[in-house]
């Protein structure tokens, strides 16, 4: 069984996505373990405080380090691998996905305000972002990267190849294009390849468009 733990300032969050759906089927199936863990647990003072001021000056807030560590101290095994989100982050992709699928325990940093105590870094072994843009908080990557993760472990989905056939999974190419019923929808028809029962044919036409979609998609990053 796959063991995640999250450090959050926002516990609460988490509870919509991971209580609905596939995350909560593995968890009912006891494919996978999910503890949401508050930081200020680990805080200072009767306000729990995690953050400070910058040294050096500068705009908000900065988590400090004490709190993370004594978080992973609590948390951390020997079999763990720690993970913090950051737009400076390597960026995420269907890969990583895959490999991070396959180990033990997983411990996840949501990162907020200004950012963090760079001394953070000495007790994480990978840095990861999900994309060149900013968000508020290290939540909603951590929900996508366990999202993307969960459903990769076996046992998890119904269909066995249901995660063999789709975006990035082999040749890093984007899916092809998928219809079902009716045939005919406002003059939009379903291409006629796809009704025609020739498999090899079908399976041509779905290589051509995944190829054209994947040049499409490259052509406009």
């Amino acid at each position: 069984m796959l063991k995640i733990d999250i450090i959050t300032l926002f516990p609460d969050m988490f509870k919509g996505p991971f209580g609905e759906s596939i995350v909560k089927r593995a968890q009912n199936k006891n494919l996978v373990e999910i503890n949401i863990h508050d930081l200020r647990e680990y805080g200072f003072g009767k306000r729990k405080t995690v953050d400070d001021r910058p040294y050096g000056g500068g705009v908000g807030m900065v988590l400090m380090v004490e709190p993370i560590f004594k978080a992973l101290e609590k948390i951390k095994t020997k079999d763990s691998k720690v993970i913090i989100l950051t737009p400076r982050g390597k960026t995420y992709n269907q890969k990583n996905a895959e490999k991070l699928s396959k180990i033990n325990h997983l411990i996840f940093i949501a990162g907020h305000y200004e950012g963090y105590d760079e001394r953070i870094t000495e007790f994480v072994d990978e840095e990861i972002s999900i994309g060149n843009f900013v968000l508020t908080g290290g939540e909603i990557p951590t929900m996508a990267i366990i999202d993307s993760i969960v459903r990769l472990i076996p046992g998890v989905l119904e269909k066995e190849d249901a995660t063999k056939y789709e975006s990035f999974s082999d040749k890093n190419e984007v899916e092809y294009p998928q219809y079902t019923r009716p045939e005919e929808f406002n003059g939009l028809k379903v291409p006629k390849v796809l009704l025609s029962g020739n498999h090899k044919e079908i399976s041509d036409w779905r290589e051509k468009e995944s190829k054209e979609k994947t040049a499409k998609v490259n052509s406009e990053n």
